[in-house]
Order: C-alpha cells, then sequence, then structure tokens
C-alpha cells in the first residue's frame, strides 16, 4: 500500500492519552481501576495538562473512551483497557519514559523536572522520533525513576519489595521511586534515594509510622505511606539488577 492509501491512525486529544497513562499507571501498582483510584492518579498529572477532576468531566471522558473502543466497564464497575487500549496506553508510557530518560540522559535536566517535562513532550512524539530516541538511548529498560519501559525487554527483579516489606539491617538497591509528586521527588533526590543507590533500612517503626534509612550521605524519614511506593532489590540479587536502571 502506498503512502497515499495508507490509513491514518487518528491522534487521540491530550486529554485521553493522560487518561490512558492514569489508567495504565493504576493497573501498574497492582491496584483496581476505579473511578476512586483514577481519581487519585489524575490528580498526580502536571497542572500545565490542564486535566479535570471533577466527577463530572471523569465520567464524560470515560463514556468518551468507552464509545471509542479504549475501554471497558466490569461487572463490578471497574475499569479495564481494550486491546487496543492497552497497545495506546503502553504507546503513552513508552513515550513518557523515553522523554524523561531523553530530557536527563541526552539534556542534563534536573531529575526533579523530568517528570513534568516528559508530560509536556509526551503529546508531541511521533512514531519515527520515538524510534530515533529509543536508538539514540541505546534501548533503555527503565525511566530514571526506575519504571520499566514498555517493549524495552524489561526483566523485573525477582527478589524486588517494596522497603516495609525489605529486611532490616541488611544492604539493598533502591530500584523503584515515585515520580508523581515533585516535593517528594525533591526530598528523595537530596537524599540519595534514586535507582541504582545503595540504601539500609536502620529502623522499621509502624507505631510511629516512620522508616529510618540511610544512603551515603544521608539519614531520610519517610512515612509509611512513601516506603510503600519505594522498591529495592538485595544489593547482591545480581549484575542486570544492577544496571536496569542505568
Amino acid at each position: 500500500m502506498d503512502g497515499k492509501n495508507a490509513a491514518i491512525e487518528p491522534r487521540l486529544t491530550q486529554a485521553a492519552e493522560n487518561y490512558l497513562l492514569s489508567i495504565y499507571m493504576v493497573q501498574e501498582q497492582g491496584l483496581a481501576v476505579t473511578n476512586a483510584n483514577l481519581v487519585d492518579q489524575l490528580k498526580r498529572t502536571p497542572e500545565s495538562e490542564g486535566l479535570g477532576t471533577s466527577l463530572p468531566s471523569i465520567a464524560g471522558m470515560l463514556r468518551r473512551m468507552e464509545r471509542e473502543g479504549l475501554i471497558t466497564h466490569a461487572s463490578n464497575r471497574e475499569i479495564e483497557l481494550t486491546v487496543e487500549g492497552v497497545r495506546l496506553a503502553e504507546q503513552m508510557v513508552r513515550r513518557h519514559r523515553l522523554a524523561e530518560r531523553m530530557v536527563v540522559d541526552m539534556l542534563g535536566l534536573d531529575l526533579v523536572k523530568a517528570h513534568a517535562e516528559a508530560h509536556r513532550l509526551e503529546h508531541a512524539i511521533s512514531d519515527e522520533l520515538e524510534a530515533r530516541i529509543r536508538t539514540t538511548l541505546k534501548n533503555p529498560k527503565t525511566c530514571p525513576f526506575g519504571h520499566p519501559i514498555p517493549g524495552s525487554g524489561y526483566s523485573p527483579c525477582p527478589a524486588s519489595s517494596t522497603i516495609d516489606e525489605a529486611p532490616v539491617g541488611q544492604p539493598l538497591r533502591v530500584d523503584r521511586i515515585p515520580e508523581e509528586d515533585s516535593d517528594l521527588l525533591e526530598y528523595l533526590v537530596s537524599n540519595g534515594l534514586v535507582p541504582g543507590v545503595e540504601v539500609e533500612i536502620l529502623e522499621y517503626a509502624p507505631y510511629r509510622g516512620v522508616v529510618t534509612l540511610k544512603t551515603a550521605d544521608a539519614f531520610p524519614v519517610l512515612g509509611a505511606d512513601v516506603v510503600s511506593r519505594i522498591w529495592v532489590c538485595p544489593l547482591n540479587c545480581g549484575a542486570d539488577c544492577a544496571t536496569r536502571s542505568l
């Protein structure tokens, strides 16, 4: 088929792309995609994206996405991606995380600013540009925050766990950190809690709701809700795990 007759894939709206990205990320956390969990994730989207999070605006967008064959609602009202929805969601996540890699690794942008900048760039990345970025970056497996890039051949560390489930007093390696909260991310980065670095849990005090950690240069203290979103691996889990986030 020549270029004149080739079908052109209709472009999704920026809002629909953000919804697909958010639904994918809720699923990635192992959570059911309920309206409540989706709202929580949408609220983490940078304000520059202009997403409304009122119930009417969310309901309207979900109805539109269902008409377009991107999502379905299960009998328990949970939101599920269709085959096409999964394809487009993975495309958006891949472009977002490649954009994060590009601005950090190629352009030297501060890690704290990478997530918001990637949101601005992801909507404008074409198939050709995506392929060029991936090739130039030598097909990275993860974004700078340790999250897997769909289609990269990523293999999760079989021994990884969240900090609240990891052993106290043993050397660990940071695997993944949350990226959406800029204030939290700034605290993590300033205390050296980034993928690939060594960390040790000094004290886990669930009765106080805090965990005290040790990095090379700091002793960060984090709340229980935060450590449940930071993944670590045993320090001796293997070379592949040590280099996946680099």
